[in-house]
């Protein structure tokens, strides 16, 4: 990575300051994006979900750079939202950020990156292949970045090289709105360390890859999703039946109508 231009969006967030710190340690330049300024200079305003914004702020980062190795789409933000609902404000705020952003940023960068024969990494989930309940919004927005992912290595061959990481949990405030609905993901998908995802992006980072699972457990089940999906969907569903039968999400108003079908299947009743 040394000497390596690299521009890296939700740049203040937890996994933004823990991957902008191993490049900077790797050599790499980084300038980052998020929605407020920071005290930090290398970090520029700018809302992902508005069009003018990204073109300015991409500008200035590319000429502040001298041009752009790398781009890390990294901001997002989740929360609750049921499939079985109408979609809401917070559903579409979701894909607005996590799908439309990255493509906003995205073509501002292309031409900079075909230049230079660069490399960009989706910051993704392991929801794009492992769905959960209760988490329709973040699941739709992340497998629909990776189609755009999809499409865009297409179209950007054979100058740029476009990677996907899946993280699974990491401790980070992204969960916090998932938590105060009463849905806490604890016992239905396992947090990981966070130094391992910053290791999945820079494998990403080097162009020899093109999707990249973030730890052991991880690859085990990116395989099952990908290529045992109804294994998978059983899996998951048996973990919420548990989790369901045990209380766990008794204060969860979102949840009210997933726990009555289960108590309708329940044959005991």
């Amino acid at each position: 990575m040394d000497g390596k231009r690299v521009l890296i969006t939700g740049a203040a967030g937890t996994f933004g300051r823990a991957i902008t710190m191993a490049l900077q340690e790797r050599g790499a330049v980084v300038v980052g994006l998020d929605l407020e300024a920071s005290d930090d200079p290398l970090i520029l305003a700018c809302d992902v979900t508005n069009d003018e914004s990204v073109k300015e702020a991409c500008a200035h980062a590319i000429e502040r750079l001298g041009g752009l190795d790398l781009l890390i789409n990294n901001a997002g933000i989740g929360g609750p939202a049921a499939a079985a609902a109408p979609p809401d404000e917070i559903v579409r705020q979701q894909i607005e950020v996590n799908l439309f952003g990255a493509w906003r940023v995205s073509a501002a960068c292309a031409q900079a990156l075909s230049a230079s024969r660069g490399q960009v990494v989706m910051i993704a989930s392991r929801m794009v292949v492992v769905p959960l309940p209760l988490a329709a919004a973040y699941g739709v927005s992340k497998r629909a970045l990776v189609a755009y992912a999809d499409a865009l290595r297409l179209e950007l061959a054979p100058l740029v090289g476009v990677a996907c990481v899946y993280p699974s949990m990491a401790r980070s405030p992204i969960h916090d709105s998932t938590a105060s609905a009463g849905l806490s993901l604890e016992g239905v998908s396992r947090f990981e360390p966070l130094e391992g995802i910053v290791e999945a992006v820079l494998r990403a980072a080097s162009g020899r890859y093109r999707d990249v699972p973030t730890s052991r457990r991880g690859r085990v089940e990116f395989f099952l999703g990908r290529h045992l999906p109804r294994l998978s969907d059983r899996m998951v569903t048996k973990t919420v039946a548990k989790r369901i039968a045990s209380g766990a999400f008794d204060r969860a108003p979102l949840a009210r109508a997933m726990i009555e079908r289960h108590r309708l299947d329940d044959p005991r009743r």
